[in-house]
């Protein structure tokens, strides 16, 4: 049974075969040539960050299913500056229409000093300040970070998954698309 630590790169589909709608965009083929892997849960090709895949099915059900809870962990860089409000806005339960997010742990932070920077890059205005989130949920609807700054008036520039259960690319450093394989045994699933 392996386990893959991935750091998906800005772009890359989240998946081995090519994308019909985007053929020229690349793949996780070109990054992992270990045969029968398979993503446990997806990332946006416009979001970066880890990525766990495995050659267990049932761990990959355990690791993306939404009973065990894997929290994630999450580095948004927003358009704007948040106030009290707004961060609050975001902890609580937040109707997006469709569904209604659960409660979330949300931090206004510095940007991480060990964050590679993004190629090609965020454009920047002067005129309008950015700021850094970290945002930890044990859901993940599709999009739902981007969704969840979007509805309380904060847009998402940038998006960045850092952490799934005990692996963070900040103790298991990783730069965009490098990986590497873990015990299996670290990883414990709640209830």
């Amino acid at each position: 049974m392996s386990l893959i630590l991935f750091n998906k790169p800005y772009q890359v589909m989240c998946q081995f075969s090519a994308d019909t709608a985007h053929p020229e965009r690349p793949t996780l083929a070109q990054y992992l040539d270990i045969p029968g892997i398979y993503p446990a849960g997806r990332l946006d090709a416009d979001s970066e960050g880890l990525m766990l895949l495995t050659d267990d099915g049932k761990l990959q059900h355990a690791i993306s299913h939404p009973m065990h809870k894997q929290a994630k962990t999450y580095l948004v860089q927003i358009d704007g500056v948040p106030d009290t409000h707004s961060l609050e806005r975001l902890r609580q339960p937040l109707d997006l229409g469709d569904f209604t997010t659960q409660s979330s742990e949300v931090r206004q932070v510095l940007e991480p000093a060990w964050l590679w920077p993004r190629s090609p890059p965020i454009r920047t205005r002067k005129e309008h300040p950015t700021s850094w989130l970290t945002i930890v949920i044990s859901e993940g609807k599709n999009r739902q970070i981007r969704r969840m700054t979007a509805a309380v008036g904060l847009p998402t520039l940038r998006l960045v998954r850092i952490a799934i259960g005990p692996f963070a690319l900040h103790t298991d450093p990783l730069l965009p698309g490098e990986w590497k394989m873990v015990e299996p045994a670290t990883l414990t699933m709640r209830r």
